[in-house]
Formats: C-alpha cells, structure tokens, sequence
C-alpha cells in the first residue's frame, strides 16, 4: 500500500490532521531520542501521553520541557527498569491502576551494541531489555489495550534484524562467544516475531501489533559505539551505509504505525519510511524485511521460550 509519506517524512507531518483526544498512549524510552519526539508529537494531538524510563532524573526534565512546550497536554511519567522484571510488574501494576483503559503502547526503548552484559534476573542484556522486557509489559498491559479497542502496539525493530536470527538453543550467549552486533539482531529480530506473535493472539480482539524500522538516527541509542563499530556493522552486512535521519523523521515511522487510518485492521506487519516494508531475500539490502523476522511458527517458538524464560503463561484472549 503506498501512501503520501516516505523517508523524508516527519512525525509532524505524519499526524497533521489527526485527533487523538480521549485516548491514552504508554511510550517507553520516553527520556530521550525518539520516544520523546514520538511522546510530544502524539501529545500534541490530543493524547494523554505517559513517558516511561528508567532515570528519574532524566525523565522529569523531559516531562517538564514537554508541559512548557505544550501547556494544554496531558504528559504524566511512569519509572520502569526494563532490564529489571520486578520493575517491569510493579509499573504495569501502576499504569493499570491509574489507566485501565490504554489505546496505544509503543514499545519504544532499546539498548544497541553494548559490552557484554546481563540483566537483573541473569538474561544477556540487549534480548533482555529489547525483548523480553518489553515482552512481560505489553502482556501485562493488554488487559487496559483489549478495553479500549481498536487500539495499537508499536514495537520498535530495526534494520539491524538482518544480522541474526534468534538462537533458541542460547539466546542468551551462556555457550557462544558473545558478539555485540549479532546479540542486537537477534533482539531486533525478536521485536519483528513478537509483533507478529501479538497479532495473531490479539488481532480478533481489535488490539493491531507492529513492527517498525526507524531508521538510522543518531540518538543515545548508540552511546556504545565508536566510529569503527558503524562502519563495522555496514561492511559487514555488505550495505551502503544510509545518510541518517534526523529524529523527527525518525519518529514518523512510529507515528504513522500508531495513527495512520489504512493501516487500520491490518497488524503484523514490518513497517520503514511510512510504508510497509516489501519481503526481501538480501539480508545486504538496505530496505525489507527478511523471512526470518517474519516466520509465524518461528514466532510462536518464540513466545513459548518468552514464556519459559519468563517463568509465566501469558492468555491473552482472557
């Protein structure tokens, strides 16, 4: 489906003209980069926005700029943790308590590329905060995005899923040599299958999951590399390395997937530069998704070690 917007579109531009008073949308990595372009544009279309993070400090500066920014909106901060699962419930349990009702989550935070590292309950950090944090949220949340259907979740992927697959014997790297970029493209590859995943448990409920590539943009996303680690990551995947964008277009993308009407109904899918992206089978092309990230039985293999990761059995459609 094409549609007016493309790469060089803004987030602005992608939400002219829409209303999203009397609804409610959770944003988290709401401290800086894109979450709080993508926070401020959708606040300032009506929204009641609650930005989480992990900084208190951090995210009350945002929230107080974004109130002085726009002194008519409705911008609240929620504190979460997303490399720690205890965090993680005790703020779901706050965010349904204050809104049981939720018509958007855009599961926007990510790490990128870091040392070696694990999380609170011992998973290796970028799978750990990338997927499974996000994925103990969303399913605690989806009871609050069920009430208010038709309602939507954007997980933030990237391009980066081209790199790996998900290893299901060690996701975890307790047996392989640790490798920082193919641990982000498995991660990123995790957020594509578990849109995929929500979609086919949640869609009949009128609750639409996807996946979307951002772009490249130079955020705090990538606060661990060196100007060896970019190159690094495009010569190794044999692409050309893209002119950035900045974070307003690098906004638009989640934007359009939470908002744009064509896309209404129509979950699952692997959105880039306002578009959906097309199949690719070149794992060096710098646009598309690859089967992968993709695979509805590689998703639900997904979910289950989720699940058994997680300790927890997630019903859905309860």
């Amino acid at each position: 489906m094409s549609n007016v917007f493309g790469a060089d579109s803004t987030a602005e531009e992608v939400i002219s003209g829409i209303n999203l008073g009397g609804k409610t949308a959770v944003v988290t990595g709401g401290s800086a980069g894109l979450g709080v372009e993508t926070g401020r544009v959708l606040a300032g279309a009506g929204a009641e926005v609650v930005m989480v993070g992990r900084d208190n400090a951090k995210l009350s500066a945002v929230v107080d700029e974004l109130r002085r920014q726009l002194p008519a909106a409705r911008i609240e901060k929620e504190l979460m943790d997303l490399a720690d699962l205890a965090s993680i419930r005790e703020a779901a349990n706050r965010i349904l308590q204050r809104w049981p009702r939720l018509h958007l989550l855009i599961n926007n935070a990510g790490v990128m590329a870091c040392p070696e590292e694990r999380t609170r309950d011992g998973f290796e950090l970028q799978f750990g905060t990338n997927h499974l944090g996000h994925f103990l949220f969303t399913c605690l949340l989806v009871r609050a995005l069920r009430a208010a259907a038709p309602t939507r979740i954007v997980n933030l992927s990237s391009g980066g899923h081209k790199i790996s697959g998900v290893d299901f014997d060690d996701p975890n790297f307790e047996r392989r040599e640790y490798d920082k970029w193919v641990a982000y493209g498995q991660s990123k590859t995790a957020n594509s299958l578990f849109s995929v995943a929500l979609n086919q448990r949640l869609a009949q409920n009128g609750v639409t999951a996807y996946a979307v590539h951002p772009g490249v943009i130079v955020t705090e996303l990538g606060r661990y590399l060196q100007p060896a680690d970019i190159e690094a990551i495009f010569s190794r995947s044999g692409r050309t390395r893209p002119t950035p964008k900045s974070v307003a277009q690098g906004a638009a993308t989640t934007v359009w997937a939470a908002t744009a009407t064509e896309l209404e109904g129509r979950g699952g899918l692997y959105l880039e530069d306002c578009q959906i992206a097309a199949p690719t089978s070149d794992e060096s092309a710098s646009k598309g998704v690859v089967a992968h990230a993709r695979d509805a039985a590689t998703a639900q293999q997904l979910w289950e070690l989720s699940e058994q990761l997680l300790g927890e059995q997630f019903d859905l459609a309860g």
